[in-house]
């Protein structure tokens, strides 16, 4: 893990075109300004772990209703 010290108004260059900058901070709270392209998604953690548990609940669903279509068809 890289841990850099960053002030307000400064940032952080991700690749060509992902920037992270320090907005405001207030507390033990940091605002982040984070500039992406609209293809790239960008999730707190805790929202992009509940997608990709929601996404794996789906795909084993999906396996097992495909099982059963699969073992239905072996009847007829």
């Amino acid at each position: 893990m890289l841990v850099l010290t960053r002030k307000i108004n400064e940032g952080i260059q991700i690749g060509d075109e992902i920037e992270v900058k320090v907005i405001a901070v207030d507390g033990d709270q940091i605002k982040l300004g984070i500039n992406a392209p609209q293809n790239v998604e960008v999730h707190r953690k805790e929202i992009y772990q509940a997608i990709q548990d929601e996404n794996s609940k789906a795909a084993q669903l999906s396996e097992k209703l495909l099982d059963l279509i699969k073992k239905n068809n072996k009847k007829y």
